[in-house]
């Protein structure tokens, strides 16, 4: 496709001014305007419809098809809970915040209230702010809680316990609050190395961060173990919420030994993520962290009416501006009431179907390195692949030649030439078997015709990009170049 600039033509015009009825005047002086034009492509309204509308038609995602992007849920997001985040467009968010604003905030403030009420019996904790604007800055409010708590208790901590198989993000939120790191290995069964675990354990702890199910999208067996041995050393374990997903009415962290849970609103909750819309990351704590959660918080008076409430002596202060990201927030909340208890287990049960059913599907074809049922996602690894010259990001860029958005490659980092799937639960079966037959044509084109995959994608503008040189020397192009 020509770059807007290259469609340019002299004189050309989308739009014309009418003439001006008053004087003219310079609303700044001489030295601040430009002394030549600023060289702005000419063309017609036709030319740049037809451009920006066929760039658009070059986008891939979740509904325009099957987007299998393993730890980061692009799950279907539906029109109706964009209709009901819409309504509050033209409410700022400063609003509650200015003298009498409460009173022209009930809603809002209502919808803040009830999401985190739900997310409380969602998850089993005891309080829940909405505030943080994404899964990592959760995180890091979580942690931040953590360290408030022990520092009011006089405990001197100096590390936060984190297996190989977490979210990435584990260890630098760790690391921003200024803990060390220890990381405990992954054994041969998919989880946390126990016995490693037991040896790391000390006084010095503050904190276990698990995610859970893990990468790998396995879930630990042993995990009451795992926290009463942690709060036998008075440190406090903290639930990664990303892959909430795939325990949706099952299992409640907080019943099971969690102290401080985040959840990813934009994962588990049918809202927008990544490119389609910001995150949201709330945090949830049980009664002896609740003392120190970000204000304001909105609490709900005894006549029913909602007020922020700032007089929290221990809080660890305001996480984000305003009270989060209250659009995902809304949508969220919406998703929660249409489901229902029942329609988030279902969402849960067939996320985990779907995964076992694609894990069954492949593993003929695709090594897997813990041959196990998995939850709400399964990685295999190209190793048998590699073997004829192909590797997990040939096979990803095939899938784009077959009209599929490529899963997730190269991670979790543990598993050599990984292809991680998370199909979600709003995936038909159809849909499956479309994917899975695409997966399996390129594992036969792997000892066939490796060349064919080497050449892939062949549909798209750019084939094979140098993703790192790209990234080292970013240019930075304008009007949709």
């Amino acid at each position: 496709m020509e770059l807007i600039y290259e469609k340019s033509v002299d004189g050309r015009a989308g739009v014309r001014l009418p003439a001006g009825d008053v004087p003219a005047a310079s609303p700044l002086p001489a030295g601040f305007l430009r002394g030549e034009p600023a060289g702005l492509p000419e063309l017609s309204e036709l030319d740049v419809v037809r451009h920006f509308t066929q760039l658009s038609r070059r986008n891939i995602g979740v509904d325009t098809t099957f987007y299998p992007l393993g730890s980061c849920t692009m799950k279907y997001n539906a029109k109706a809970l964009e209709e009901g985040a819409r309504l509050f467009t033209p409410f700022h968010p400063m609003v509650p915040l200015l003298p009498g604003g409460e009173k022209f905030s009930q809603g809002a403030l209502a919808i803040l209230h009830r999401m985190g009420k739900l997310l409380e019996e969602i998850t089993g904790m005891d309080a829940v702010t909405c505030q943080p604007l994404a899964g990592a800055h959760g995180e890091v409010t979580g942690i931040m809680l953590i360290a408030a708590y022990h520092k009011a208790k006089g405990n001197r901590k100096r590390y936060v316990i984190v297996p190989d198989s977490s979210h990435g993000t584990n260890p630098s939120s760790a690391a921003m609050v200024g803990y060390e790191i220890v990381t405990v290995p992954t054994d041969a069964c998919g989880d946390m190395d126990r016995e490693k675990y037991k040896a790391a354990l000390s006084g010095e702890v503050a904190a276990v961060m698990m995610t859970c199910p893990n990468t790998l999208g396995l879930f630990n067996p042993h995990i009451k173990e795992i926290c009463a041995l942690a709060h036998a050393v008075d440190a406090l374990v903290y639930y990664d919420g990303a892959n909430l997903n795939a325990i949706l009415g099952k299992l409640r962290p907080g019943d099971v030994g969690f102290d401080v849970v985040h959840v990813n609103l934009h994962k588990t909750f049918g809202t927008p993520h990544g490119s389609g819309g910001p995150g949201s990351g709330p945090v949830g704590v049980k009664q002896a962290l609740v003392p120190y959660l970000p204000v304001p918080r909105v609490v709900e008076g005894g006549d029913g009416r909602f007020s922020l409430d700032s007089d929290r002596p221990l809080s660890i202060g305001r996480t984000a501006n305003f009270f989060g990201n209250f659009g995902v927030i809304a949508r969220a909340y919406g998703y929660t009431l249409m489901l229902g208890k029942e329609g988030l287990i279902d969402a849960g049960e067939l996320a985990v179907l779907n995964a076992n059913y694609v894990l069954a599907r492949l593993k003929d074809l695709y090594d897997l390195p813990y041959d196990q049922t998995c939850m709400h996602e399964c990685v295999f690894s190209a190793s048998r692949q590699l073997r004829h010259d192909i590797r997990a990001i040939d096979i990803a860029k095939f899938l784009i030649d077959k009209g599929f958005h490529p899963p997730t490659v190269y991670f979790p980092l543990i598993v050599k030439e990984a292809i991680m799937i998370e199909p979600t639960e709003t995936e038909s079966k159809a849909t499956l078997d479309a994917f899975i037959e695409a997966m399996r044509e390129a594992a036969v084109l792997a000892e066939k015709d490796p060349a064919a995959l080497k050449r892939a994608p062949v549909t798209t503008p750019i084939s094979r990009p140098d993703e790192t040189k790209a990234a080292r020397e970013q240019k930075v192009c304008h009007f949709g170049c």
